[in-house]
């Protein structure tokens, strides 16, 4: 028994090469699809290993910006104290001079505010001129 091969496509019934188009169709289709996928698998394997190799520099990164922020909230705290404790110094002399010298101090109080009425005066004057 021999079997005949036909090797010439225009002898095959019409519905015989719309199958085998079909099919070509189909295969290549598939085979496309298998590349996609095989290329998404890589590009997934990529992304998984940036974000393995990321995610401890980001949570590096966000402890150095933890840190310098404690810092920076302790300085404050030490800048305030300060200034807090020159203010009451401050004050405690200035009381400590009035009482010592009543007359002088009335006279530096009223000395400072006609200088400061007699500024007041000035940019009002200047701003009214314009």
């Amino acid at each position: 028994m021999s079997t005949l091969t036909r090797t010439n496509p225009l002898a095959d019934p019409p519905g015989n090469i719309a199958d085998q188009a079909a099919e070509t169709a189909h295969n290549a289709l598939r085979s496309t699809q298998n590349v996609a996928n095989a290329a998404f698998d890589r590009m997934n394997e990529r992304v998984d290993d940036a974000r393995d190799h990321a995610s401890p520099a980001i949570d590096r990164w966000s402890a150095q910006a933890e840190a310098a922020v404690r810092r920076s909230i302790d300085a404050l705290r030490a800048t305030t104290d300060q200034l807090r404790e020159q203010a009451l110094k401050a004050t405690d002399a200035t009381a400590g001079r009035v009482r010592d010298e009543p007359l002088k101090a009335v006279l530096i109080a009223a000395v400072a505010g006609a200088a400061l009425m007699a500024l007041l005066g000035l940019f009002s004057s200047r701003r009214d001129a314009r």
